[in-house]
C-alpha cells in the first residue's frame, strides 16, 4: 500500500497505519505524507520507507509507482488527507489503476461524490471508504439479527454521537492545523460536525437496519462561532415506514466519543454502544434482557461475519484499530479476489464502498439544506 497524507504526526494515519499491519500481507511501501516535500521524506524515513519511495508529492508518488514494473508497484493508495484533497488524489488514484481506500467524508460535495463514483466503476477498481463502526464484530451480529427478523418489523431506529471535543479547545490560542481545517468550508466543505461525525451517524443507522433513509428534517447550530456547525439533530424517514432519529455533536460537554445505537423492532430492540463494544443488548417485552458478548462461541454461531471480524478471546477486549483492521481485511480481500479473477464472496464484501461515501454526502447537503431553509423535510 502507499499513504496519502496521515503523516507521523497525523492521529488518523497512525490507525490506519496499525491497522493494516493487524490484516497481514499488507505492507505499506510507499508514500507522500505532508504537502511540505521535506516533512514528507523525513515522515517516510521515520516509517522505515526507501528513500526513493518517500515522495515528496503525492503527484511524483503516482508517477513514480506507475513507472515500476507491474509487480513492483503499490496495489492500492490509502487517503488520509483533509476533505478538500480527497476528489483530487482519489481520481487521479483512479485513473493511475490504483485501488483507494479513503478516510470520510468521501468529498466536500455529493456532486464531487457522484463524479468519483462514476471514475470508480470506470476504472473497476475497487474501493472503499473507512467508517470504521461498521467494523466491530457486535455491529454486525446486530446487522444480521435485524435482517434475519429476529426484532421483527423496524419501526424506529435511534443514533445518538454526542462528542466533546469543540468544549475541550481553548479558543483564545491557536488552533491546531486539524482545528483549523475542520472549521474551513474551502477544506471541510459546507458542514464540520456533520461532515466529520454524522456521517458515522447515518452509516451506522443504514447499516445496523438495512434501511436507507429517504428524507429528513434538520435542525443545526453554530454554538462555538465560525462558519460551519459544530451540532444538529434530525427527524428521518426510513424504507420501508420506519421512523428515526439522529443527533452528532461536537459540544457535547464532558463527552469523549460514545457513539450508540438503539433499534426498535415490533418483537425486540437491540442497542449497542461504541465505547463498550464488545456487548450488544437486545430486549424483549416478554423475556429477560440478553447480553451478547463478543467472542463467545454463540455470538460466532450466530453471525458468520461477527465471527470473521473478531480476533481474540471473550474478556480480552477489541476497539478501534481492530474496527479499522476489519474494514482493511476485507478490501483487501476484494482486491485478491479481483487478481484471481473470481467473485468475491459476501463477507470479503462486507466493508464500507465508494455508495456508502456518495451516500454520505447526500445527507450531509440534505441536511445542511433542510436547517437552513427553515426546517423542512429534504430528500436524499
Amino acid at each position: 500500500m502507499a499513504m496519502v497524507g496521515g503523516g507521523t504526526g497525523a492521529f488518523i494515519g497512525k490507525v490506519h497505519r496499525a491497522a493494516v499491519q493487524l490484516v497481514g500481507g499488507v505492507e505499506l511501501v510507499a508514500g507522500a505524507f505532508s504537502s511540505r516535500p521535506d516533512r514528507s521524506r523525513e515522515d517516510g524515513a521515520r516509517l522505515g520507507l526507501a528513500p526513493e519511495r518517500s515522495y515528496a508529492s503525492w503527484r511524483d508518488m503516482l508517477d513514480g509507482e506507475r513507472a515500476r514494473p507491474e509487480g513492483e508497484r503499490v496495489d492500492f493508495v490509502s487517503i488520509c488527507t483533509p476533505p478538500d484533497l480527497h476528489f483530487e488524489v482519489a481520481k487521479a488514484c483512479l485513473d493511475a489503476g490504483f485501488h483507494v481506500m479513503c478516510e470520510k467524508p468521501l468529498t466536500r460535495t455529493a456532486a464531487e461524490a457522484e463524479e468519483l463514483c462514476a471514475c470508480a466503476r470506470r476504472a473497476k477498481r475497487v474501493f472503499g471508504i473507512m467508517h470504521p463502526y461498521v467494523g466491530y464484530p457486535l455491529v454486525k451480529l446486530a446487522r444480521d439479527l435485524v435482517a434475519r427478523g429476529e426484532l421483527g418489523r423496524v419501526a424506529k431506529a435511534v443514533v445518538v454521537y454526542p462528542q466533546g471535543s469543540f468544549r475541550r479547545i481553548d479558543w483564545t490560542k491557536p488552533l491546531t492545523p486539524r482545528q483549523q481545517w475542520q472549521r474551513d468550508p474551502r477544506r471541510q466543505g459546507i458542514s464540520c460536525c456533520m461532515g466529520d461525525i454524522g456521517v458515522h451517524a447515518a452509516n451506522i443507522l443504514e447499516y445496523v437496519t438495512g434501511l436507507k433513509i429517504r428524507k429528513l428534517l434538520s435542525d443545526m447550530s453554530r454554538f462555538t462561532g465560525g462558519a460551519l456547525d459544530d451540532d444538529g439533530a434530525a427527524f428521518l424517514r426510513l424504507e420501508k415506514g420506519a421512523h428515526g432519529l439522529l443527533l452528532a455533536s461536537k459540544v457535547s460537554t464532558g463527552e469523549a466519543n460514545p457513539l450508540r445505537i438503539h433499534v426498535y423492532g415490533e418483537k425486540k430492540s437491540l442497542f449497542w454502544r461504541q465505547d463498550e463494544p464488545d456487548l450488544l443488548t437486545v430486549s424483549s417485552p416478554f423475556a429477560p434482557m440478553e447480553t451478547w458478548s463478543r467472542g463467545s462461541a454463540y455470538v460466532a454461531a450466530a453471525s458468520a461475519a461477527a465471527a470473521r471480524a473478531t480476533r481474540l478471546p471473550a474478556g480480552h477486549p477489541e476497539g478501534f484499530i481492530e474496527a479499522f483492521a476489519n474494514n482493511y481485511r476485507n478490501f483487501c480481500d476484494t482486491i485478491r479476489a479481483k487478481r484471481e479473477r473470481r467473485k468475491p464472496t459476501a463477507l470479503e464484501l462486507d466493508f464500507p464502498g465508494i455508495g456508502e461515501g456518495v451516500r454520505g454526502m447526500r445527507f450531509v447537503e440534505a441536511m445542511v439544506a433542510s436547517s437552513r431553509r427553515g426546517n423542512v423535510w429534504m430528500p436524499i
